[in-house]
């Protein structure tokens, strides 16, 4: 696969002057990434769908009902890796690239080095990691409330509203916390030839440099997920690519590469 030259990443440099009008053109860019090549936005959004209706299917037939609000919530956590693809078929259609499948699935796979994939396991954890939590809190509540407090009415109660509320806080946390680590750093790995610590720190240091316009980009990216993921999953065969490429081109004027 014909790759692009990898820079220094000590001679990186990250732009401090992100504004608005930033998130827009990277909308329009990615817009235009996803009508170019739409089999391939279509195709991860299609992956992606599937895989939720997968999982809600699971639980919902095991009856398992405390843990489908957790993963429904969690899920959207998965998507920075899944649109690693896609941020290939950015990086070529930019610089000329021939684009095919296997090129574009190769890249999921990373370089030899394993550093995608190492952000792919540290990804997978942080789902984990987030449904474990969500499950304790809900646990938590349950066992106050009292017997009988298990079903789907329960949400609709005083200590229900409470839990959602409070598990909607700490779940905003560590969404962001993955964000922050995520949103520039996959790109990075895809783009060039570096460490995944050195693309995490670097990827953190962007958003606390451009922080009000990263937390936009933030709100942005979760209000278009919910839609999507509101509409049965169908609206991620538009919302997940259009996102993906729009964050490779944010990504691009982000990082400044010498």
């Amino acid at each position: 696969m014909t790759q692009s030259k990898p820079s220094n990443p000590a001679r990186v440099q990250i732009a401090d002057d992100l504004r608005l009008e930033a998130l827009l053109t990277a909308l329009a860019r990615g817009w235009d990434d996803f009508r170019a090549a739409p089999q391939y936005g279509m195709g991860f959004g299609a992956i992606f769908a599937i895989g939720g209706v997968a999982l809600t299917y699971f639980l919902f037939a095991r009856g398992e009902l405390t843990w489908i609000f957790p993963a429904a919530a969690g899920f959207p956590l998965l998507a920075p890796f899944t649109a690693v693809g896609l941020y290939e078929v950015s990086r070529r259609r930019e610089a000329r690239f021939p684009i095919c499948w296997s090129t574009v699935l190769r890249a999921i796979v990373g370089r030899e080095d394993d550093q995608i994939l190492s952000m792919g396991v540290i990804i997978f954890v942080a789902f984990s990691f987030w449904v474990i939590i969500a499950h304790l809190v809900f646990a938590i509540f349950v066992v106050e409330a009292g017997a009988g407090s298990e079903g789907i009415e329960f949400l609709t109660s005083s200590a229900g509203l409470i839990m959602l509320g409070t598990g909607s806080a700490i779940g905003a946390v560590i969404a962001f916390i993955f964000y922050a680590i995520t949103v520039i750093s996959l790109p990075m790995l895809v783009d060039q030839k570096v460490d995944f610590v050195t693309a995490i720190v670097t990827s953190v240091k962007t958003c606390r440099q451009n922080a009000f316009t990263l937390i936009v980009w933030a709100g942005a990216i979760a209000i278009l997920l919910f839609l999507a993921l509101a509409l049965g999953f169908v609206g991620l065969l538009v919302v997940l690519p259009v996102l993906s490429h729009a964050t490779w081109h944010l990504y691009r004027r982000a990082i400044l590469a010498e």
